[in-house]
């Protein structure tokens, strides 16, 4: 089974699709229709939309990630 995920980050209204077993991170163009396009109007009015991923964390750097994310400042849980 292929892991794909579409990804998006506050302050940026495009969505990403990351496929983990190919190792690829690509932008997308916004969905005109269907599920994702509700998903995404969802998001851009502030709402989170998660299903079948169980951690999720914006961060500053891919160094604050294998540092050690839960620093105290520069990693994934500073806002």
């Amino acid at each position: 089974m292929a892991k794909i995920i579409v990804l998006g980050v506050e302050g940026d209204d495009g969505l990403w699709i990351a496929d983990l077993d190919a190792g690829t991170v690509s932008k997308i163009t916004s969905p005109a229709t269907g599920d994702l396009k509700a998903a995404d109007d969802l998001r851009k009015a502030g709402a989170v939309v998660v299903k079948g991923v169980n951690l999720a964390a914006l961060a500053k750097s891919a160094d604050s990630v294998s540092g050690g994310f839960l620093d105290v400042s520069g990693g994934f849980l500073d806002n």
